[in-house]
């Protein structure tokens, strides 16, 4: 096998986070709930961007804030998403290069916007976010560049954008060319919701050998198994992956490769947004499981790095990530 030119390439929602403060007065103005999440039509979400305070705006979603995250632990990353030819879809690619990640995907010049979560934080620390997911939900299998997926030596991919036919039709066959090419293929759950309308297919992924590593937390998993517990859960799946992890908010985390199994407990964190954890902890995790470390030290890479980014507000680090984890491990 070819070495790869990419560490990790990750295919994902691109969506543009654009982040404002906002008092109680504003959200009842506009009918929002605090605290709450919704989805936006694209007349709803320029309203709503129009009436917002001048706000910070830079490149979101699950997976590229992984791949941020990877790139600035020191390891070649790359990300393919749709954005379209607007402002935002060249904010969400000058962002995203900026951190030094590879991002090629043509923009869609069929007049949909670019994906958006207006985010409206509160004094109280509380976070409404209305999202628009525009472009983002129309990536084809065209848009794919199958070299730069040959090249990559983990696939990881997005479990939210499974739900629109194109990205998922997209996905699937990034699989097959990551697994012709004989590179691993990752895989997020993401979120009990994705779990519960697609629990047919993510099965059928794993039990096809699809995938070669498996993120998910507690609640994920036993979803996806719809065992009583996490013990059962993790029955359920053994020997159907090479590599399970699985996180536990508090309790920490844990992986399973074969006959071997690692626990980690949760590092201490002063919790102000819990806003991109999961995204942070895969980011770490696969720095280490690409540096071939021990799995306990991958664990543990994942949660200094998702520690790190649920200490302030936003889903993409603010320390040095590398030097943070260099100092914790010693």
């Amino acid at each position: 096998m070819p070495d790869a030119r990419l560490d990790v390439l990750a295919i994902g929602n691109a969506i543009v986070d654009v982040i404002a403060s906002a008092d109680d007065d504003f959200l009842a103005r506009e009918g929002l709930a605090k605290g709450s999440m919704r989805l936006v039509d694209a007349a709803e979400a320029a309203r709503l961007y129009g009436r917002m305070a001048p706000g910070r705006e830079t490149s979101g979603g699950s997976a590229a804030n992984t791949v941020a995250g990877i790139a600035a632990l020191g390891l070649r990353a790359g990300f393919i998403g749709q954005v379209a030819i607007d402002q935002l879809g060249e904010v969400f690619a000058h962002d995203i290069r900026a951190l030094g990640v590879e991002f090629a995907t043509a923009p869609l010049g069929d007049g949909l916007a670019t994906a958006r979560c207006l985010i409206l934080v509160t004094s109280d620390a509380q976070r409404t976010m209305n999202t628009f997911l525009g472009a983002s939900q129309y990536l084809p299998a065209a848009a794919l560049d199958q070299r730069q997926i040959e090249d990559a030596a983990i696939l990881y991919l997005e479990g939210y954008l499974w739900d629109p036919e194109e990205p998922r039709a997209a996905m699937e066959r990034a699989i097959a060319i990551a697994r012709g090419a004989g590179r691993q293929v990752a895989f997020t759950l993401s979120d009990s919701f994705c779990v519960d309308r697609h629990r047919g297919d993510f099965r059928a992924l794993i039990d096809g050998g699809r995938i070669d590593i498996l993120f998910a937390n507690e609640a994920e998993i036993i979803s996806l198994t719809q065992a009583a517990d996490l013990a059962g859960a993790l029955a359920a799946v053994e020997g159907k992956l090479p590599l399970l992890v699985v996180t536990r908010s508090e309790h920490g985390a844990l992986a399973i490769r074969g006959s071997e199994r690692a626990e980690v407990a949760a590092e201490p964190a002063r919790v102000i947004d819990t806003t991109g954890a999961g995204d942070l902890f895969a980011a770490g995790f696969l720095t280490g499981h690409a540096r071939t470390r021990p799995l306990a030290e991958s664990l543990r890479m994942g949660a200094i790095a998702a520690a790190e980014v649920i200490s302030h507000y936003g889903a993409r680090p603010e320390a040095d990530l590398e030097a943070l984890i260099a100092a914790k491990l010693g």
